[in-house]
């Protein structure tokens, strides 16, 4: 989440958006499986590297990069998109069609296994639904199946997924997403989330590739699934190895010395612009959809619902005035050098149905920062000041610039004495738990696209039960946004994407900064050696 998450090859699908957490294609010498390339040739093995941390390999409980960018080469899904395309078609599935409007019939390809030989039928499909509605963990993706009511297998090959709601536009996206890998109902428990070692050493795995050697964010290693058929076709590289740094200037050190082919997430914007001017590397780059913003938790936040100064009208102050004071130009100038730009809306640039609503109805009304007017909404609410605040926010999976860019965040609100700022830094996997349970008032998220649809920017935020878990409620936007994905004429759906946009700006409950301007991608590193595209599209960054 964080991704936002995010799905990696949708988001590269995205050809207008802008992201930047850049991939860098380096030489490494070795032959063997701890080493890099092998010199050029086809099926050679790679080396990534990456800071990205693992929080569960079992879909049910984790919803971050680090987690999907595995998830995606192990598990198969019943929808897919092929490398460099936006449009999801089956993948393990032979054919996908809605038979009524409200039910989605799924045929599956016959004789699928998985690595341990167990069958993958109808019946692993609705396990593994039924299971991540069930166990609905709240650092999991079950927000995202909010419309499914039933999931059905009359025969070993076919799966019927009854919706709540008709005519969903996004069901399919849905089927290619985070809430979807197929998993093994014979080595996953059915009703809470399976340890990584029973998973690897019950060889659950259907995807294109299988793991043969893990220790938790230190080493991955792969090789291909034989007995994968999906849509991404045969695995290219005889082996990938994914090597975990607990820093980025390790990563830098790796990919500079030439100890790994591939470094991904997170290197500053500092170490990237060194990096390029180093000559054996390379820079690739690519499209995608990435967004950084706060979170504000309803709650605990100034004036929040279990404060005991609880008001709902000092609360929105407190937000609003926030989002007069931030100057997004500077941070991604002064922070990012220019990887990153300013966003004023929830939704992406370049995505179909994005507006920017936060550009005029904040600071100078021009994208700019406004003292006068933060000092206005406050005095308007009644709001005492100096408020102190107290933001959270994460270096390890948000990348080592996170330190700068929240230094400025403070800087920025407590100009003028209105707010005091408590800034605070905590290890991802403790953070991935703290932020869901009201420990933190408000804090940083960044999110990677699901699927490509406005709607991946908005139902996971802005619904009642939402992946955020930050109490946000608002009856009106819930419902537009149910509308708006059954909605099947694109210009009043486009009209109902863009009100959601309005009225969530008014409310809140996420500030969004920055949108990354560029995503890498990885064709080949500089010996040749081909890339293999699963990796190239879920190694990008994009998700948690």
């Amino acid at each position: 989440m964080s991704f936002h998450s995010t799905r990696g090859r949708l988001g590269l699908a995205i050809g207008a958006l802008g992201a930047t957490a850049l991939v860098l294609a380096g030489c490494a010498t070795s032959s063997t499986g701890g080493g890099g390339s092998t010199g050029g040739s086809s099926g050679s093995t790679i080396t990534v590297g990456t800071t990205d941390k693992i929080t569960f390999l079992d879909p049910a409980g984790s919803y971050d990069n680090g987690s999907f960018a595995v998830m995606n080469q192990i598990y198969p899904f019943l929808m897919n998109s092929k490398y460099g395309t936006a449009e999801v078609t089956p993948d393990i599935a032979e054919s996908a069609e809605f038979t009524s409007p409200t039910e989605y019939t799924v045929k599956l390809k016959k004789g699928l296994k998985f690595a341990n030989g167990d069958p993958l039928t109808s019946a692993s499909v609705k396990f593994s639904f039924d299971r991540m509605v069930k166990i609905n963990d709240p650092n999991g993706p079950a927000s995202l199946l909010g419309n499914l009511d039933s999931t059905a297998a009359p025969d070993a090959t076919t799966v019927v997924f009854t919706l709540k709601n008709g005519n969903d536009q996004i069901w399919p996206l849905i089927l290619s997403s985070p809430a979807a890998p197929i998993v093994d109902e014979k080595v996953f428990s059915a009703d809470k989330v399976t340890d990584d070692d029973a998973i690897v050493k019950g060889k659950a795995f259907a995807g294109q590739y299988e793991i043969t050697d893990y220790k938790k964010n230190q080493l991955i290693s792969y090789k291909p699934y034989a007995g994968y058929q999906g849509e991404l076709g045969k695995a290219a590289n005889s082996q990938v190895n994914v090597k975990y740094f607990a820093d980025a200037s390790n990563l830098k050190l790796a990919i500079g010395n030439g100890d790994i082919d591939v470094a991904f997430r997170s290197l500053s914007a500092t170490d990237t612009e060194d990096l390029g001017k180093n000559k054996k590397v390379k820079l690739v780059e690519g499209p995608g959809g990435e967004i950084r913003y706060i979170v504000f938790n309803f709650n605990t936040q100034p004036f929040g619902a279990t404060t005991p100064e609880a008001d709902p009208a000092k609360a929105q102050a407190v937000r609003q005035a926030a989002a007069d004071l931030v100057d997004r130009e500077a941070i991604a100038k002064d922070v990012y050098k220019g990887t990153y730009s300013p966003l004023y809306s929830f939704v992406a640039d370049g995505m179909a149905g994005a507006t920017q609503p936060l550009k005029s109805m904040y600071g100078d009304g021009n994208g700019g920062p406004s003292l006068d007017k933060a000092k206005k909404v406050l005095a308007d609410a009644g709001v005492t000041t100096p408020v102190t605040l107290s933001l959270q926010y994460n270096g390890d999976h948000y990348g080592p610039s996170s330190g700068d860019e929240y230094a400025a965040v403070k800087a920025q609100l407590e100009q003028g004495g209105l707010f005091t700022v408590n800034l605070q830094s905590t290890e991802w996997t403790q953070y991935s738990k703290d932020r869901t349970a009201d420990v933190y008032p408000a804090y940083q998220l960044g999110w990677f696209p699901d699927y490509s649809d406005a709607d991946n920017y908005l139902s996971p935020f802005f619904l009642t039960k939402n992946f955020l878990g930050n109490h946000y409620d608002n009856t009106a936007v819930n419902d537009l946004i149910v509308k708006s994905q059954t909605e099947t004429d694109k210009d009043k759906r486009m009209a109902d994407l863009a009100q959601v946009q309005d009225m969530v700006a008014k409310d809140l409950s996420t500030l969004p900064l920055l949108q990354g301007k560029q995503v890498a991608v990885v064709g080949k590193d500089v010996n040749g050696t081909t890339l293999d595209a699963s990796f190239k599209f879920r190694y990008a960054p994009l998700t948690k």
